[in-house]
């Protein structure tokens, strides 16, 4: 039995998800669904990059990934090149289908894919606009999971969309990066990884700052029970990126770290490395 994930934008109170499903049950009725998410923000490629990315390791090799986030197809026809088309990545052993609108290169990073194809049907069948995740996306991964060969169905192609990714970046002693997402506990992921972490750093002593200064944490912990409930944390999660969160912070005692430091997604987080000490050190000498 093969496994087909779905990511899309379209959310649970309306009947789209289950119209996906029903479509891959008629193609392939052996097929085993997964759900990654379907509250991505709407056409926000970034988000479901970051959902599809953490998941990957996770997933057996030829699970296929349907993203149905902007899937829309953009055909341009006097300038191809500038075109949004369906197409089939590989990569990491995975397959993943969805409309080559920069979520790709999202995906690669800056890694090349293992091999990649065009799915131009709606070149041809222009009706297949109407609902491309449901008409184009689902149809192929079907194939896909089914063990079909791309080359038997879709065209070969070289290239994709690139977009440029919001990046840490070094200034000095000061790491910068940014809120890339809050999950269902209000704790805030950002782009900070443990690897770029430590090169920055080279293990001197560091404060992390986030609203202008307003908060700060000066160590690393394992994990959110290092702390007493209710205190700030940060740790390297599960995907080695940095991660500020309340102890088990609810609604009822406050909120987690986004709600009670009023992070958003896209704020500033940064770090400033000193080999003098912490800012407890620091203080205590005034």
């Amino acid at each position: 039995m093969s496994i087909i994930t779905l990511t899309t934008d379209m959310g649970v109170k309306d009947h789209y998800v289950a119209t996906l499903k029903g479509a891959i049950y008629n193609h392939y009725p052996e097929a085993k669904v997964v759900d990654v998410s379907h509250n991505v923000k709407p056409f926000n490629i970034s988000q479901a990059s970051y959902f599809l990315k953490n998941i990957i390791k996770d997933f057996p090799d030829n699970t296929v990934h349907v993203i149905g986030v902007d899937a829309e197809p953009l055909v341009n026809f006097n300038q191809m090149d500038e075109s949004s088309l369906p197409m089939i990545l590989y990569y990491k052993k995975q397959y993943f289908v969805g409309t080559d609108n920069g979520i790709f290169s999202l995906l690669l990073e800056n890694n090349k894919p293992d091999a990649l194809w065009s799915l131009d049907d709606v070149l041809s069948q222009p009706e297949l606009m109407n609902f491309p995740t449901k008409k184009i996306l689902i149809p192929a991964a079907c194939k896909l999971a089914q063990g079909k060969k791309p080359d038997d169905f879709a065209t070969k192609a070289d290239k994709v969309k690139r977009v440029i990714p919001l990046s840490p970046v070094i200034d000095g002693n000061v790491l910068k990066g940014a809120v890339i997402h809050i999950d269902h506990y209000g704790n805030i992921i950002t782009n900070i990884n443990k690897e770029n972490f430590y090169k920055a750093g080279r293990k001197v002593p560091f404060i992390i700052y986030f609203r202008q200064k307003e908060y700060y944490i000066d160590e690393i912990s394992l994990g959110y029970n290092e702390v007493p409930d209710g205190e700030k944390v940060a740790i390297f999660n599960d995907s080695e990126l940095l991660e500020i969160a309340i102890n088990k912070g609810t609604p009822e005692n406050g909120g987690g770290a986004n709600a009670l430091f009023g992070l958003r997604l896209g704020d500033i987080i940064r770090i400033e490395f000193t080999p003098r000490g912490s800012r407890e050190t620091i203080e205590s000498l005034f």
